[in-house]
């Protein structure tokens, strides 16, 4: 199952909804909204969830992102699912680090060593 939004691709690979960012920059408020809704459907609509984020296209992240990015945990969270990061450039995970947000979250270098991890 492969669904399009304009600024994420998801689909489903072995029970894992991977979502890859189609914008290389995450920065206006419409889109991190966007973004979020649409996630939050998922979530919402998905038992058993296991989420990949992967940030492979992804150059820019503002602060309204990180925020979005931290409710997403926390939805994910209380469905007992399990969120798991991979491509984070090294700029953005520099934000991360001084956000401490490397460790909420569950970052791995790769999508290979994220989908790894969920078995």
């Amino acid at each position: 199952m492969t669904a399009d939004q304009a600024h994420v691709k998801v689909r489903d690979s072995s029970g894992i909804q991977i979502v890859e960012f189609t914008d290389r920059k995450i920065l206006e408020e419409l889109s991190i909204h966007e973004i979020g809704e649409e996630l939050s459907r998922i979530i919402s609509e998905t038992d058993d969830l296991k989420m990949l984020l992967s940030f492979k296209n992804v150059d820019h992240l503002s602060s309204a992102a990180l925020g979005m990015l931290i409710n997403l945990n926390k939805q994910v969270a209380a469905k007992k699912g399990k969120l798991k990061l991979s491509d984070i450039s090294p700029p953005i995970f520099e934000v991360f680090k001084i956000t401490r947000l490397n460790k909420l979250f569950n970052i791995h270098a790769t999508m290979a060593d994220a989908l790894a991890d969920f078995s």
